[in-house]
């Protein structure tokens, strides 16, 4: 086994990688951007090397400063986890020039199977069925619009050197196609220094059923079983199992079978994933990952093996930790991906620092690299982390996932985690009859349309801010019978005649006013014309007994600067406390302003001072979190101002450009 290794990644991949490393006693060390040098995994690690700025072109992409970085902190080998430079045959290539041991497959490997034009023609070789489309990668935009035009409607745009949902664009029609094409080429070029792309029919209602292999690289090849992976969006996994449920034993067997005798044909080494498209009894191959999933801990779960183990101990020379007839699939496991990103808005990617994180203490396993006060960027994926059932039955494993979701509490940034709570609850899902579409099709059942403000929420929110405001006249205002400290007349119900806080929260605003604390704890709060009686008792951490009117529940509670959180049992709630004489109602709207929805990087400027636009038209393409944005005029008019350039970094609402709009004739 390895003295030390050197993991080139960061986030939850690391830190999982290092806890398997820890319990070997292998000693670690890792790498980090200026992003990142106060992130998790560094923290975690104890030992990292910061390797270039913020962008991951800059930084976790620069193969020689990843190796520098290894050969600094003495390790004799490095994991590359998966993202990055996972997939990259120079940097194979250059890891092993430099002397050190690559954990993962053989750089040929990765140059036959990494490239997906490249490993559909190995799947051909070895007899195992594969989707019609493109035999070779391009990166000429005028030969894929050729491709696409031969093949029949709808088709999967692919970039052939990743994965993860990055460069991929389904065509269902030809409007537009030229810039489908160039926006993913972008995309792949931007997440894996390659910018060309596979054109694929594509298949719909399908189901995406993937085989986890390990090779020991002479011959032998084993698999894991296979994952279910069929409930994604934007071709970006959100729920995964282990086992794949309804999966006829005959079919399975056939899939399990051609996965492995594709990992023999190459002489495999390391661990892989296979994946397939299944339509009814039939199923074509996709593509192959040569690296760690992010959805290994279901196989782990449901075998009990430690894939990042076998990784290390396959690379260390030391063959297959297990034979086949040893690989046993007990019970179900079912994983859960978090990410930050707005399911309400189009899945905007959501950044800003992480005020407060709470995860479920037992009975779940947690893989995550954020923790409270993380600051989630634009810069990397927006995974922030993962949450795996494992139960005797499928049901058992959803609900017990599903208590841990609502058991979660992320504040600081918007989360999918109500989102794959719905998802979790579907009909569909629950009786396994999903297809890779399902989520577009039911999105209308998934996302929630603007809900009216709850006042109950909001008056346990107020609660809480007056507490806080207290605190410092009384060492313990929770117990204190002192009035609220306005010294004001009041109204027949006690209420301050005029509002003392405003609050904002989903989208929708209230004037808070507040009666006298009374000796029992409790405190009439006035929200706008609702009258609602709460109290607050602390628990632990920040767990509190919540009364507000009739309802009692223990709920989460948390602030930051002017932002309170409170997560109850039906919504975690983010509210802007803002004291009412400090309260200056916001100046309107320009309509003409285009302001960018969340920070991220200038990739295109379509318009310059003077063009002239139509609502609609897209004026600026961003990156952020890896995903482009379009910025499009919401009105008719000429541009005024245009004020970044490509490659420019923007905050969130800042405003990119002007356009004037065109005065309507009378």
């Amino acid at each position: 086994m390895f003295r030390k290794i050197l993991i080139a990644n960061r986030g939850e991949i690391a830190c999982r990688i290092a806890r398997t490393c820890q319990r070997l006693g292998v000693a670690v060390s890792t790498v980090h951007s200026a992003a990142d040098a106060d992130a998790l995994h560094v923290k975690a690690i104890g030992e990292s090397i910061e390797i270039g700025a913020a962008p991951a072109s800059e930084s976790y992409l620069r193969i020689d400063a990843v190796i520098a970085a290894a050969k600094t902190t003495g390790a004799e080998a490095i994991h590359p986890g998966f993202g990055f430079l996972a997939e990259n045959t120079a940097f194979a290539r250059a890891v092993e020039a430099a002397g050190l041991v690559f954990i993962g497959p053989t750089p040929e490997t990765i140059e036959r199977l990494g490239d997906k034009a490249s490993a559909k023609r190995e799947a051909v070789a070895a007899g195992v069925p594969t989707v019609p489309g493109s035999e070779a990668p391009s990166e000429d935009r005028l030969e894929i619009e050729r491709i696409v035009r031969r093949l029949e409607l709808p088709v999967m745009l692919k970039a052939a050197a990743g994965g993860g949902g990055k460069g991929m664009r389904a065509i269902s029609t030809y409007d537009g196609l030229g810039d489908e094409i160039e926006s993913a080429m972008r995309e792949a070029k931007n997440a894996f220094g390659d910018a060309g792309l596979i054109v694929e029919k594509l298949i719909l209602q399908g189901r995406h059923i993937e085989v986890q292999i390990a090779g020991d690289g002479d011959g032998n090849v084993i698999h894991l079983f296979e994952r279910e992976c069929t409930l994604q969006r934007r071709h970006q996994k959100l729920i995964e199992e282990a086992p794949a449920a309804n999966l006829p034993p005959a079919l399975r067997q056939r899939i399990l079978d051609d996965a492995v005798r594709l990992g023999r044909r190459l002489r495999y080494r390391g661990v892989g994933t296979v994946e397939f498209i299944v339509s009814g009894t039939d199923y074509y191959f996709l593509e192959v990952n040569p690296r760690l999933q992010v959805e290994h801990p279901v196989t782990e779960m449901v075998t009990g093996i430690d894939i990042v183990e076998a990784m290390l101990r396959i690379a260390a020379g030391e063959g297959l930790p297990v034979k086949q007839d040893e690989v046993v699939c007990q019970g179900h496991a079912v994983e859960a991906r978090i990410c930050a990103e707005d399911p309400n808005d189009s899945f905007m990617p959501s950044t800003g620092k992480l005020a407060h994180v709470r995860f479920p203490s037992g009975g779940i396993r947690v893989e995550t690299g954020v923790e409270s006060g993380s600051t989630v960027t634009p810069y990397y994926d927006s995974m922030l982390a993962k949450l795996i059932a494992h139960a005797t039955t499928r049901d058992q494993a959803l609900d017990q996932l599903d208590r841990a979701l609502g058991e979660t509490s992320i504040f600081g940034v918007i989360t999918n985690r109500e989102f794959l709570r719905r998802l979790i609850a579907l009909p569909a899902t629950r009786a396994a009859t999903f297809h890779t579409r399902l989520i577009d099709e039911k999105i209308d059942a998934l996302v929630t349309a603007t809900e009216n403000i709850d006042p109950e929420a909001l008056a346990v929110g107020a609660y809480f801010w007056m507490m806080r405001q207290r605190a410092a006249a009384s060492s313990n205002p929770w117990q204190s019978s002192s009035l609220t400290g306005w010294r004001m007349t009041a109204a027949d119900d006690g209420l301050s005649p005029i509002p003392i806080l405003h609050l904002e929260a989903a989208g929708d605003s209230a004037e808070i006013r507040f009666a006298h604390l009374q000796p029992d704890g409790s405190m009439l709060i006035g929200v706008d014309a609702a009258r609602v009686r709460v109290q607050l008792s602390p628990l632990a951490d920040d767990m509190f007994a919540a009364a507000a009117n009739a309802r009692c529940e223990t709920v989460r509670i948390a602030q930051k600067d002017h932002a309170i959180f409170v997560h109850d049992p039906r919504h975690a709630h983010t509210m802007t406390a803002i004291p009412y004489l400090r309260y200056i109602s916001a100046s309107a709207e320009v309509s003409g302003e285009l302001r960018a929805p969340m920070t991220g990087v200038v990739l295109k400027i379509n318009v310059t001072v003077g063009s002239r636009v139509k609502a609609g038209d897209p004026t600026v393409v961003m990156e952020s979190m890896k995903m482009e944005l379009r910025i499009a005029s919401e009105v008719d008019g000429v541009v005024t101002a245009v004020h970044f350039k490509p490659g420019d970094t923007v905050e969130r609402n800042a405003v990119v450009a002007i356009v004037e709009p065109e005065l309507i004739p009378q």
